[in-house]
């Protein structure tokens, strides 16, 4: 049986690209004042304008620190409370320009594919343009005579950045400084969402033509070792977000396509989800009734099949029968139709099934 869902937590939170031109903001006005203020209004990329607690603010004539400890809000978040740190330095040989540049525990780009120069600082461009733009707005009469440079910098973003998927997307050194709106939205996982996307992206520039999608940790260790000479930034654990995981390959002219899974998410692939989270859409057990019928399971055991709450339980009844990969067969060769009947001639499809233990049940492919 499913597990009530968790009653969530509805606080917003800032994104760390939001967090950092707060801080850079707060060092200007260090420069222009003769101290960092204690607290900075931001504008956001949205539009909004939002205020911030600086910390550690510090000046002298040419040089400016200031600090903002990122709030993510009720959403999950690894660079919760990272600190978002702006050294920012006037350069008289750079008059109206606005420098950015990545410090410690800021990932440095060493792959292309993710619209970013490679060797340079893992800031995303919403971010960059909101930073330049809190600078210039405060900074305009400074900039009229000399130019800034801003380093961003996250002491702790090393560590943090061991929880996210960057080493995989060729990020080295640190975490990205991300957001689009400069909000987040509790369990909005947009960020998740993203580094799909941008995973699938730099699948694209491997020169292997294609990517291997799998809905987690062991449905990725199978795929490997089922195609252990594929690249590693091949792989991409693209969770529940399919939709976005295909357009993205659509998007890249990705050739081939591969997609490992076990019963549960397959079967919502199957379907016709395209985002198989646990809360968003029940498992059709009787589309796995149906499949079962067409393997020769009896009639009274596909009932049983129908009227339940897992895909599991399909698996378990078939395993009994010894039809255990016939029915994985049906399902792998049902998700190669569902998904081809949405995706006509836009990529080769292959489907790779395992059990619960990783070892493989099915192989299916597209014409």
């Amino acid at each position: 049986m499913m597990e009530k869902t968790v009653k969530r937590g509805t606080r917003t939170g800032f994104t760390t690209g939001a967090c950092s031109a707060a801080a850079a903001r707060a060092a200007v006005l260090g420069l222009l004042d003769g101290a960092v203020p204690a607290e900075v209004e931001c504008l956001l990329p949205n539009g909004q304008r939002v205020k911030f607690a600086v910390n550690d603010g510090r000046c002298d004539g040419s040089t400016a620190h200031a600090m903002v400890i990122k709030d993510a809000g009720d959403d999950p978040d690894c660079t919760d409370k990272a600190h978002l740190t702006a050294d920012v330095r006037v350069r008289a040989d750079l008059q109206g320009q606005v420098l950015l540049s990545g410090g410690e525990g800021v990932g440095t780009v060493t792959m292309p594919g993710l619209g970013l120069a490679v060797g340079g600082p893992a800031i995303n461009p919403v971010p960059r343009q909101n930073i330049e733009d809190n600078v210039r707005e405060v900074g305009a009469a400074l900039l009229d005579e000399v130019g800034l440079e801003v380093c961003i910098s996250v002491p702790q973003g090393l560590e943090m950045a061991k929880k996210t998927l960057n080493a995989r997307l060729g990020i080295l050194g640190g975490i990205s400084i991300l957001g689009t709106t400069g909000i987040v939205k509790p369990y909005s996982t947009a960020a998740y969402r993203a580094s799909v996307v941008q995973g699938v992206q730099v699948a694209g520039t491997t020169g292997a033509g294609m990517v291997a999608l799998t809905t987690g940790g062991r449905t990725e260790k199978f795929v490997m070792e089922e195609m252990p000479d594929l690249p590693q930034a091949c792989f991409v654990q693209m969770g529940d977000f399919l939709r976005y995981a295909l357009d993205a390959a659509v998007k890249a002219k990705l050739a081939h396509v591969v997609i490992g899974g076990m019963v549960g998410k397959l079967t919502k692939i199957a379907q016709g989800e395209t985002i198989t989270h646990a809360g968003r859409a029940e498992v059709d057990t009787g589309l796995l009734a149906d499949l079962c019928a067409g393997i020769g399971v009896p009639p009274e055991v596909c009932d049983d099949i129908r009227k339940a709450e897992t895909a599991r339980y399909a698996s378990e009844r078939v395993e009994a029968l010894g039809l255990v990969l016939a029915f994985h067969q049906a399902l792998a060769e049902k998700v190669v139709s569902t998904v081809m009947g949405r995706y006509p001639e836009k990529f080769k499809l292959t489907v790779l099934v395992c059990d619960f233990d990783g070892r493989k049940l099915a192989e299916a492919n597209s014409l």
